[in-house]
């Protein structure tokens, strides 16, 4: 007896694959949108400026690097600042011993006073030397602290956790107070903003909810909050709204486009899950699975899309048919 090759022998178990994964054409009952191009922004964008003058001696991190709050992104040169704070604590140093002069001085002349030789003019001078002694020294605390404060601004630190989208300067530049350093932002509190027409803006804010499509992701985003500014523009006549992003939101960073789809009411429309939806150049399609027969390839015509994943079929398939959920696998179906 012939032993057949175990590639033939494994030709009757891949005709027996496994059937295609369908759902259901069916009539729904879905939230009606309004939708609108966006870009994307981040509540929180800074540019951190520098607040005393130095070279930059140290970068610690570049555009696209993660920092965490309080991490030191770059370093000034802190010769100046050093040199500031141990001249002020020396002044203080001698400022003390001065006071200390006063302060002896006083209590002699006062117990000088009270043996009747001086004078009462001389006990108020020395007083008054020591005050002013003690002023003086309280100032140059203060001077010091300023120049201890000026010192620690030579490490230029993170305000919040996020990602550097910019780096303004380089190893070796000089920086003055004001020059842009660094701008970062954070991506975990992204938001879309759009402009709304006077037309729909009530309904925006009767639905107060929206969906945002990133393109990239298969499925849309569901927004936190709206915000919807109390002005409009006296040129376009619309209005400012902001969709707020869930913090895990991906695939998105600030100057983006996205859409915003903004819930209206509800309606019923007849629907397909997106992932059957076969888009090939001009070609909109679906596969049509019969019982028990070959998939189909049927031309549709598709409306909006709509939130949790299902495209609108205005043509093309009947309510009750069965579609491929993946038109792949459909075409390998024998």
């Amino acid at each position: 007896m012939k032993h057949l090759p175990l590639a033939l022998l494994a030709l009757p178990l891949l005709a027996q694959a496994a059937p295609v994964a369908t759902a259901p054409v069916e009539y729904r009952n879905v939230e009606a949108t309004w939708s609108s191009l966006g870009v994307a922004e981040a509540e929180r964008q800074s540019t951190v400026s520098a607040q005393t003058s130095g070279r930059i001696v140290a970068i610690n991190f570049r555009a696209g690097d993660r920092v965490q709050q309080g991490q030191v992104i770059m370093r000034i040169d802190p010769a100046t600042a050093n040199q500031d704070v141990a001249g002020m604590q020396a002044r203080l140093n001698e400022a003390q011993v001065q006071m200390d002069n006063a302060r002896k001085q006083y209590e002699r002349v006062r117990d000088l006073l009270a043996q009747k030789y001086v004078s009462q003019a001389q006990v108020d001078k020395a007083e008054a030397d020591f005050k002013s002694a003690q002023a003086q020294v309280n100032t140059l605390k203060a001077n010091l602290g300023q120049s201890t404060t000026a010192r620690s601004f030579t490490n230029v630190i993170a305000p919040y956790s996020g990602v550097m989208s910019a780096l303004h300067v380089e190893l070796g530049e000089m920086a003055a107070p004001g020059t842009p350093l660094a701008t970062g932002y954070d991506p975990s509190q992204l938001r879309v903003t759009a402009q709304i027409p006077q037309t729909q803006i009530d309904a925006v804010r009767r639905g107060a909810k929206a969906y945002v499509e990133i393109p990239g992701l298969p499925n849309w985003q569901a927004a936190r909050s709206l915000i919807v500014l109390p002005s409009a523009d006296p040129r376009s006549h619309t209005t400012e709204v902001r969709v707020m992003l869930p913090a895990d939101t991906a695939n998105l960073i600030p100057g983006q486009f996205a859409r915003a789809h903004f819930v209206t009411g509800t309606a019923r429309r007849l629907v397909v899950p997106a992932a059957a939806v076969l888009r090939r150049s001009e070609l909109t399609a679906v596969y049509v699975v019969p019982s028990g027969k070959t998939p189909q390839l049927r031309q549709i015509r598709a409306g909006q899309s709509l939130p949790g994943g299902l495209v609108e079929v205005l043509a093309g398939v009947k309510e009750g048919e069965q579609v491929a959920l993946d038109p792949v696998a459909a075409t390998l179906k024998p």
